[in-house]
């Protein structure tokens, strides 16, 4: 069983930056694929990004060069640096752990003002 545990979220005026935590307990982190996800009302939930256990990462075309995904096996965690934020970021922010099924965290909200 994998438990995550998503931190960081908050509310930043345009332009500024967050960086999400996610910490993941059981299992084995290093092989797992991890994710960020993201959701607004009404909508689907979206792909921010991903990074392979190898550290193959992939972006969403909208936040390509302003987001950064990244891990720490030994701190068993996934992080999310989030810069040059924009009103059209504000969200709930999901962690996803793949290791032979999907496991979601609770998410985390982040709001950008204009």
């Amino acid at each position: 069983q994998v438990q995550l545990v998503e931190s960081g979220g908050g509310s930043v005026q345009a332009g500024g930056s967050l960086r999400l935590s996610c910490a993941a307990s059981g299992g084995f982190f290093s092989t797992y694929v991890m994710g960020w996800y993201r959701q607004t009302p009404g909508k689907e939930r979206e792909m921010v990004a991903t990074m392979s256990s190898g550290g193959r990462t992939k972006y969403a075309d909208s936040v390509k060069g302003r987001f950064t995904i990244s891990r720490d096996n030994v701190k068993r965690t996934v992080y999310l640096q989030m810069n040059s934020l924009k009103p059209e970021d504000t969200a709930v922010y999901y962690c996803k752990a793949f290791w032979g099924m999907d496991y979601w965290g609770k998410g985390t909200l982040v709001t950008v003002s204009s």
